[in-house]
């Protein structure tokens, strides 16, 4: 078989039998997937497969194939460090060295130097400025590196996504690689999710501002441990290495969330965050008021509110960058209790305010919270005092003035430490799956903070809008059952009581 002719599947089969090892199936299917990626011409490839399945081994047969194939090709790895990006390249080398179609490759002792452990070059027709194939970290320095294939190697790991910081920092590290790649380069990213914010999902996060995924056009092959039908039957992957009994243990021993993530390919927050959003429900409909005999209906979806109460969460809500405290905002969140029993949670405000706007920051705010009072039909508002909150109520009374809004202002002040206050508002409401939220407020920094946040103290992100919705659900009235009958009333058994006694004579 000469070299040109030579597919990656082929490469890997005589590969494996130096060692006289067999080629699983889903090796092969990786290995044909990859083949046909790089004869159709695609440059963007995500290749996600279980913990264990041996997937950089075979990046590593790729990227010596594609170095079989055409020697001038300059391929980059990348990885969460430079430790495991060299590791890949080593990799690389010792499969160039052995098999029987690369070792002409390998330079001659007299350029030993060219043959390093974090670079090496190959025997190539060309002379060029970079080297074959190069490692490094993915904070580390690449500029004015150019390459034709960029290979992203478990970029993503927990310490670079336990924090929205991290994970923008990593976002924009990534985005840096266009500019290293010439044009018609190829990228492949290869790893497994460690958030549910992951740079491999395959579905826009809203609340964080995604219009688009991450790798959005990329192709993707995705190789979880296990496919399971409608019945719950199950198809491994690799049944001789992971079987029932195997994947069974590691499940025991990782716990669900990161077996999920890491097995199963499915983005979920490892850290296992307390409130749980799948059990929050999701509606569509908007508040419709009217008034019937002389008296106010507020309904929703057909079902009537019965009470309300919106909390005012303060801060100065400066844009980022301008001096403003960083991760506090100032939320206001408003919540419907209908006859129901469910408790709708409507909107959650982050309010913003102008530098440009001639009304000081505190008015620019209380013309906001005054506007979402008004169109929400909202009674009153909690107004949490504590901090720079002491001076709003009287400006935000006068705003209600000036809008002729006949709300109330109540003062709050929080003695209850933060995460208890809100572990008892959500607890169980959740797990009674009584708490819905409208899909407006899906698409804010809620959904994430409440996947993120943890009440062990370790969680250091915002969360000013569980603090809100917090507030909301403790101002919400006791509103008793109004199901059960009464019973029929039974003889008092106590001695005593009343007597009726007759009498026979006429006043």
């Amino acid at each position: 078989m000469t070299e040109a002719a030579l597919g990656f599947h082929d490469f890997v089969q005589r590969w494996n039998s130096l060692s006289e090892l067999g080629t699983p199936k889903h090796h092969r299917d990786i290995a044909r997937w990859l083949e046909t990626q790089s004869q159709n011409g695609n440059r963007r490839m995500l290749l996600m497969a279980f913990r264990g399945s041996g997937k950089s081994t075979l990046v590593g047969l790729f990227a010596a194939w594609l170095l079989c194939h055409d020697p001038n090709r300059r391929l980059l790895v990348l990885a969460a460090d430079l430790r495991l990006a060299k590791k890949m390249v080593r990799n690389v080398k010792r499969i160039l060295e052995r098999h029987p179609d690369t070792k002409h490759l390998k330079p001659p002792a007299k350029d030993r130097d060219q043959w390093g452990n974090e670079q090496f070059t190959v025997v190539r027709p060309m002379e060029l400025r970079d080297p074959s194939m190069a490692a490094s970290g993915v904070g580390g320095n690449i500029t004015g590196s150019r390459a034709d294939v960029v290979i992203c190697d478990d970029v993503e790991v927990p310490r670079n996504t336990d924090s929205a910081n991290k994970r923008a920092g990593l976002r924009e590290r990534l985005a840096e690689l266009e500019y290293v790649l010439v044009p018609g380069g190829a990228q492949l990213y290869v790893g497994t999710p460690h958030s549910y914010y992951t740079i491999y999902a395959d579905e826009a996060r809203a609340e964080v501002g995604e219009v688009a995924p991450f790798l959005d056009g990329f192709d993707r092959l995705v190789l979880p441990v296990y496919h399971e039908d409608a019945t719950g039957k199950r198809r491994y992957a690799w049944k001789e290495r992971f079987g029932e009994a195997h994947v069974n243990r590691i499940r025991k021993t990782t716990g669900p969330a990161k077996f999920t993530s890491q097995m199963l390919l499915q983005p979920v927050n490892v850290a296992e965050g307390f409130l749980d959003v799948d059990k929050l429900g999701r509606y569509d409909a908007e508040l419709e008021y009217r008034e019937a005999l002389g008296r106010a209906v507020l309904t929703l979806d057909g079902v009537r509110m019965a009470s309300a109460s919106c909390w005012w969460d303060p801060a100065f809500a400066r844009p980022r960058g301008e001096g403003g405290p960083p991760g506090d905002g100032s939320v206001v969140a408003a919540l419907f209790g209908g006859d129901d029993g469910r408790f709708y949670l409507h909107r959650v405000l982050y309010l913003r305010v102008d530098p440009a706007d001639p009304d000081s920051e505190a008015d620019q705010q209380c013309r906001q919270v005054a506007g979402l009072l008004a169109a929400l039909h909202l009674p009153a508002i909690h107004l949490e005092t504590n901090g720079i909150g002491r001076f709003l109520p009287g400006l935000l009374r006068e705003r209600l003035r000036k809008d002729a809004l006949a709300a109330s202002v109540v003062e709050q002040s929080s003695h209850t430490p933060k995460v208890r206050r809100i572990t008892e508002a959500f607890d169980a409401l959740l797990a009674d799956r009584r708490l819905l939220a409208h899909r407006l407020v899906w698409d804010t920094p809620l959904i994430r903070e409440m996947r993120e946040w943890r009440p062990d103290g370790r969680y250091t992100g915002p969360d000013d809008g569980l603090d809100a919705v917090a507030g909301c659900l403790s101002a919400e009235p006791h509103r008793f059952d109004r199901s059960a009958q009464p019973p029929e009333r039974r003889a008092d058994w106590r001695g005593g009581g009343s007597v009726v006694a007759p009498s026979d004579w006429d006043l």
